[in-house]
């Protein structure tokens, strides 16, 4: 048989007589054949692979923030289902952020996308400017042209914050995440036009969306306002560190201090008392990115720029 005519049968081809593709089927059995990838590549101009860069050090990533494994997940299984290889790829320091733009422009993945993006991150408008198929996790900080899936912060916060309105709290302040982050600045921007909407005050801290910041944001929150009588908190780690902090202070969880999380953990549900979250769908956002992704890959016509994923407020016995 001609080579063509082999080649068509390894790529999968249906216009093969069903006696040829199976002649050529078991060959390819017999002496064990696997398609030399490299070769492959020199004719498609495709790698057949995506990176995932998280511009995080290894410490944060494999930490024990659930953000990432749910996310990277997501995408590879969406990745994985159209047989795609899932290049993961740490960006935590301006050397690494470096090695990472090389990689990516010398043509080694067929496409990039971001998650957990800090401040106004030129590198994926740079990608974008040459030509590399791009996409981030949450809406990029400067409004850089770059599409991205996101969930609504805003809306899901406002959700939170009015339940504990409803429910009699007045003195509502709020664990902040870091303000180099869309999931940061949108969530207490939520915070503060809820509050603002009820006429009540507004006593914030930051955090960085780790437990250890938690425990310090709500020990300078209660050494602010001893009668605060509920709090949003920007993540379900750092509300568990909150948690923490009022047992400590002997401060009834939620009879004293009612409180609200962000992400709805599974470890959520078991946390003492069960944690009141809003629920944002982190393995969605993986794969709706890795979907988008592909259809840049294959050149597919009317890609929202945007696409924007519900929250929902999960009541349990914290709030």
């Amino acid at each position: 048989m001609s080579r063509a005519t082999v080649s068509r049968v390894v790529n999968g081809s249906t216009s093969v007589a069903a006696s040829i593709r199976e002649a050529v089927t078991r060959a390819v059995d017999e002496l064990g054949y696997v398609p030399n990838q490299a070769a492959r590549s020199l004719v498609t101009q495709r790698t057949e692979s995506i990176a995932l860069i998280l511009p995080e050090t290894a410490n944060r990533v494999f930490s024990d923030d659930l953000f990432f494994p749910a996310i990277i997940r997501g995408a590879g299984v969406e990745l994985e289902a159209a047989d795609k290889q899932l290049v993961l790829m740490m960006a935590g320091s301006a050397r690494s952020h470096g090695r990472v733009e090389r990689y990516a422009v010398a043509g080694h993945v067929d496409g990039v996308m971001f998650a957990s993006m800090h401040g106004a991150d030129p590198l994926p408008g740079t990608l974008v400017s040459l030509g590399i198929p791009v996409i981030c996790s949450g809406r990029p900080v400067g409004g850089a042209p770059v599409p991205y899936v996101d969930v609504d912060h805003f809306g899901g916060v406002c959700a939170a914050v009015r339940h504990l309105v409803a429910t009699g709290r007045r003195r509502i302040a709020t664990i902040a995440g870091p303000q180099d982050m869309v999931a940061g600045l949108d969530r207490l921007a939520g915070y503060r036009a809820t509050l603002e909407e009820a006429g009540l005050a507004q006593h914030v801290a930051f955090g960085d969306f780790t437990r250890e910041s938690g425990i310090h944001a709500m020990r300078t929150l209660l050494a602010d306002d001893p009668a605060l009588d509920a709090v949003f908190v920007a993540s379900d780690m750092m509300a568990h560190g909150a948690l923490l902090a009022l047992k400590d202070a002997r401060r009834r969880v939620p009879s004293d201090v009612a409180v609200i999380g962000f992400d709805d953990f599974e470890i959520s549900r078991y946390s003492d008392p069960p944690l009141t979250t809003v629920r944002q769908p982190i393995a969605d956002m993986g794969r709706t990115m890795a979907r988008q992704m592909l259809g840049l890959i294959n050149g597919e016509q009317g890609l929202p720029d945007a696409v924007v994923l519900p929250t929902e407020l999960v009541v349990r016995d914290s709030a």
